[in-house]
């Protein structure tokens, strides 16, 4: 494995992430030992949550996946997990409700996680947008609509998980609830201003960002 993420070229930035990781856990720890409370914990279940849509296109790219079938089954997975990677961004509404340590503190442990997760999230779409590339033969308007579709799709998995509390296992494991409880809300009154409002303006964010830091990758030297 280490042979082929130098051959790839992604050992490097490999390395960067985990070492961020390591990095965002050991900030957590940090709180945990400063305030004995072990408030920010779960963050570093996001984080985890966040690593495995990269791990899952990792894989597809570095084992040279080319049956079309099996690549298209890791995009369907990867679609439901990668919401988890821009989801930690929301966890910054955490700062005014927890206390117990100084605010600077934690507004860098959360920006941190939420920094990791965005790296993991936005790497793991580069290798989708290969993916579509190389095996399922997609031209590049195709992809990047695509990719600009994806995004707001995020947007909108990171309301009905952070505000409806669902997760993104539950579209697998109990989808019928799922569709019931989208179901009662609308009928119930709740207004989709928030829902719409959240999902185009987080996902006009999440497209602002991440074709800057791919604009970025493709203009930098070798």
């Amino acid at each position: 494995m280490f042979t082929r993420l130098r051959e790839s070229g992604r050992l490097r930035p490999t390395v960067v992430l985990v070492v961020l990781s390591i990095y965002c856990a050991a900030l957590s720890v940090l709180r945990l030992l400063l305030t004995r409370t072990p408030t920010y914990i779960f963050l570093n279940w996001n984080l985890f949550l966040a690593f495995l849509p990269w791990l899952l296109t990792s894989l597809a790219v570095l084992r040279g996946m080319k049956n079309r079938v099996f690549v298209l089954l890791i995009m369907a997975a990867w679609l439901l997990l990668f919401p988890n990677c821009p989801y930690i961004l929301t966890d910054l509404m955490h700062l005014r409700q927890i206390q117990g340590a100084p605010l600077w503190l934690d507004l860098i442990i959360v920006l941190s996680f939420a920094w990791a997760g965005l790296c993991y999230g936005f790497t793991s779409l580069v290798d989708i947008q290969f993916l579509l590339k190389e095996r399922l033969h997609a031209g590049p308007k195709t992809i990047t609509a695509l990719s600009i579709c994806l995004l707001y799709l995020a947007a909108f998995g990171i309301y009905i998980g952070r505000f409806w509390r669902w997760n993104s296992w539950d579209l697998l494991g109990n989808p019928a609830e799922l569709m019931h409880d989208t179901f009662d809300r609308f009928t119930g009154g709740e207004t989709p201003v928030r829902l719409l409002g959240f999902t185009i303006l987080m996902g006009t964010l999440l497209n602002f960002m991440f074709f800057f830091v791919r604009g970025r990758r493709r203009a930098t030297p070798d």
